[in-house]
């Protein structure tokens, strides 16, 4: 997969306070990248560097090779940047609104209502044309400025908090149009703190703490890296044989050493065995010893929120 956005060192301070701190990662192109990080921890600093609202005090930023400190208007024709903040003149129409940036991107005649129409389709704003924007609920106004960061077709997406305030079936629409811009090549940078919505999403992440990289790839593999050294969660799924109602198996599970959580599905019971995998012989060996034939076992998926404790330490911001 290409590179289109690299970060490469980049360090951004205000007075004596250091926002970002020497940070690094590349992002793909077709590639949906997650930016996560809590409140302060630099993420916003490092988008607007990204997209040339601001300039790095060491280290740079490029896109398809092209210097954000060297080459900013040619990043910009490049760059979509949506911030987390949506403004917007509230007395226009939705197609004046677009129509008024697609003039400012120099888009000209029927290249540029095309390209409206086009962007239009996409967000599925057409039954909304005519409506002031001042009338459309949250979750169309981020719709309109999705299209408005589409509007000049740029390489490289770069949302910040795009799904904030939105309701849940407004945010996984906004999700299922960013899997599909991923799918036509497009280079996504998106931060949020709704991580479930990430993981659902995202290719890869970038975790970053008090202005400082701590993981940066794909999410598998990062999870791997922090497995390393640590105990192995194993999730067994236990069906019910012999023991009588489902309660006494429950019981059974809760007694076996290094059980973090049980729960029945149907005639199964899925418990998580967290410990050493030196122990897990042992424990199926204990299982079938009463009886109780075990149906699977296998390590449990990485959740991105447990991952992201991780990562941090849980530590409170």
């Amino acid at each position: 997969m290409s590179t289109v956005l690299e970060v490469a060192g980049i360090t951004r301070t205000f007075g004596a306070y250091t926002a970002v701190d020497d940070v690094s990662f590349k992002v793909g192109r077709g590639e949906v990248c997650g930016f996560i990080g809590p409140n302060g921890a630099g993420k916003t600093t490092t988008m607007r560097i990204c997209a040339t609202l601001d300039l790095p005090d060491r280290g740079d930023v490029r896109v398809d090779g092209m210097s954000v400190i060297e080459h900013p208007r040619e990043v910009r024709r490049r760059v979509g940047f949506m911030p987390d903040a949506f403004g917007a003149y509230p007395n226009t129409s939705v197609w004046e609104f677009l129509d008024f940036f697609a003039r400012a991107y120099e888009l000209k005649g029927e290249a540029r209502t095309r390209r409206v129409a086009e962007v239009v389709e996409f967000t599925g704003l057409g039954p909304l044309l005519d409506k002031e924007v001042r009338a459309l609920s949250k979750g169309m106004r981020q719709r309109l400025c999705l299209g408005k960061t589409l509007l000049h077709d740029p390489s490289v997406l770069i949302l910040d908090e795009p799904a904030a305030g939105l309701d849940p079936r407004a945010r996984i629409e906004l999700r299922e149009l960013l899997k599909v811009l991923g799918s036509m090549g497009k280079c996504v940078l998106v931060s949020s703190h709704i991580l479930s919505e990430l993981a659902e999403m995202c290719t890869a992440i970038v975790v970053i703490e008090r202005g400082r990289l701590r993981a940066a790839g794909d999410v598998s593999e990062i999870a791997r890296d922090f497995a390393r050294g640590e105990s192995a969660t194993e999730v067994i799924e236990v069906e019910v044989r012999a023991l009588g109602p489902s309660e006494t198996l429950l019981k059974a599970v809760h007694e076996l050493p290094n059980v973090a959580s049980a729960r029945q599905e149907g005639e199964l019971v899925v418990f998580a065995f967290q410990g050493s995998v030196d122990g897990l012989p042992g424990v199926l060996e204990e299982l079938m010893r009463r009886g109780i034939r075990v149906v699977s076992f296998a390590p449990r998926q990485a959740r991105l929120e447990d991952l992201f404790l991780r990562i941090t330490a849980g530590e409170v911001q």
